[in-house]
C-alpha cells in the first residue's frame, strides 16, 4: 500500500539579534559571511541575510530561511553550526536572541535583503502582481463556478481565503526566491 503524500513543508525564518564586540565588527561580519557559505549547503536552505546595526554598537540581525522546521533543526544540531557559533562567540557579545517566523508573519516581517535594503517599491509591486494575477485567474476559472450558488459575501470570503492561503504558503515564497536576484539588484 502506498504512503500518502506528505504535506507541503511550511517555510520558516529565524532572526537572531546580537552585538559584535567593540572593534570586532569587521571580523563578526566576516565570520557571518563564512557561515552563510556553509549553511547554504544544507538541505532546505532558502537564504540568509545580515542586517548591520543602524548605529555603531547596535545589534546585528541575522536572518536564516529554510523550507521547513525540520531542515532548520538539522542545521541547528549540526557540527558545522557548532563550529561557526564558536567562531562567532569570539567576536560577539553574549548569546543571540532568536525570533522564529512562519507562514503569513514571515511574508510581511522579513526585514532583510542581501544588499541590506528592501527592494524598490515598483519591483515589489511587479512581483506581487506576478503572483496575484495567475493565482486569482486560476481560482476564478476553476473554483468560482462551483461556488456560484452561494451568497456573494460567503463566496467572496471563500475565494479570498483560498487566494491568501495560496499566496502565503505556496506562491510568494517560491516567487520571491525565484526573483531574488532581480528584486535586490540596484
Amino acid at each position: 500500500m502506498s504512503q500518502p503524500d506528505s504535506p507541503q513543508p511550511n517555510p520558516v525564518t529565524r532572526i537572531a539579534r546580537r552585538r559584535a564586540k567593540p572593534g570586532c565588527e569587521a571580523a563578526y561580519e566576516a565570520v557571518l559571511r563564512g557561515m552563510f557559505v556553509e549553511v547554504a549547503k544544507f538541505r532546505g536552505f532558502r537564504g540568509a541575510d545580515m542586517i548591520p546595526p543602524e548605529s555603531a554598537g547596535g545589534e546585528y540581525q541575522v536572518v536564516l530561511r529554510f523550507d521547513s522546521q525540520q531542515h532548520l533543526d538539522a542545521w541547528d544540531v549540526s557540527d558545522m553550526r557548532q563550529t561557526w557559533h564558536a567562531r562567532l562567540h569570539a567576536v560577539a557579545e553574549g548569546d543571540p536572541d532568536y525570533r522564529l517566523l512562519s507562514g503569513l508573519e514571515a511574508w510581511f516581517a522579513l526585514p532583510a535583503a542581501p544588499a541590506n535594503h528592501a527592494p524598490v517599491r515598483w519591483k515589489m509591486a511587479v512581483a506581487t502582481w506576478l503572483g496575484i494575477f495567475p493565482t486569482v485567474s486560476l481560482v476564478l476559472w476553476f473554483v468560482a463556478p462551483a461556488l456560484a450558488a452561494l451568497p456573494f459575501l460567503l463566496r467572496t470570503a471563500i475565494l479570498t481565503a483560498l487566494i491568501v492561503a495560496l499566496m502565503t504558503w505556496l506562491i510568494m515564497p517560491r516567487l520571491v526566491g525565484l526573483l531574488r536576484p532581480w528584486l535586490f539588484r540596484d
